[in-house]
């Protein structure tokens, strides 16, 4: 079974109730995840895997990793350290990753934030309160929200729960279910009674990302090899033409 998060943006309040259990949930720095709700545009950082930006019309929608059906952030990592469960949820393994941030470049909802602050830095994103599911409870965000904003269930009937919701209100809601086809769908689903560009969805026909960045992303070790030999070969040559240049000095210099 695939779960995934519907969210009625129209129920939204922009309370933020959502994002204090997600910041509680996984252990983050609440000082912190305050500041940086109005030092960053979107309201996502290392501390804060969840924002509620506002957005078109007045309207406030929940933010965070959309946890794609065909992740281009898996696609992108050279190493393992990011899988799409069977559940649904994309986790991230700190054990695994060498922090060279390719995951960051591939999302297209440019989603996974870095830990600049630290010394010893990680990436940070949601993931859907795995462990949690894993025991049997939803999401702390979905636990939390006062409004029912906020859904959790299996995805495909989230995903005709969305239309009903759409066909029983038809003048209110876009006709759009958000997430179902986009990138190859998500496991985060929107309806909304105004446009969710803000948040990063493109047109309804893009393919999945690693359609377009493996082909690249497959390659970039050999490319990053060739491009090593290539410096270590000049670094040689550079430095053989200065000791022979050294040399040729010495012979020339008289001696006294």
């Amino acid at each position: 079974m695939t779960f995934a998060i519907l969210v009625d943006v129209t129920k939204c309040t922009g309370c933020e109730r959502c994002v204090a259990a997600c910041v509680k949930a996984n252990d983050l720095d609440s000082r912190k995840a305050n500041l940086d709700r109005f030092k960053i545009s979107d309201g996502l950082s290392s501390n804060r895997l969840l924002s509620v930006p506002g957005i078109e019309g007045g309207r406030y929608a929940r933010k965070s990793c959309m946890h794609c059906e065909d992740p281009s952030c898996v696609a992108a990592c050279l190493v393992g350290g990011i899988s799409k469960t069977e559940e649904g949820p994309v986790v991230y393994d700190p054990d695994k990753c060498i922090g060279c941030r390719y995951c960051m470049l591939a999302c297209p909802f440019h989603i996974p934030r870095y830990e600049w602050e630290k010394t010893i830095p990680y990436m940070k994103k949601c993931d859907m309160c795995f462990e949690r599911i894993r025991s049997g409870r939803q999401p702390a965000c979905v636990e939390a929200c006062p409004n029912r904003a906020i859904s959790f269930g299996e995805r495909q009937s989230l995903i005709k729960t969305a239309k009903q919701i759409i066909r029983k209100e038809p003048g209110l809601y876009k006709q759009h279910v958000w997430g179902e086809r986009e990138f190859g769908g998500t496991s985060v689903l929107y309806v909304s009674d105004v446009d969710l560009g803000a948040l990063g969805w493109p047109d309804e026909a893009a393919p999945p990302i690693p359609e377009l960045t493996e082909p690249l992303i497959s390659k970039t070790p050999f490319i990053g090899l060739g491009v090593a030999s290539c410096l270590l070969g000049v670094n040689w040559v550079v430095g053989r033409r200065m000791k022979l240049a050294g040399e040729s000095c010495d012979e020339e210099t008289p001696e006294e």
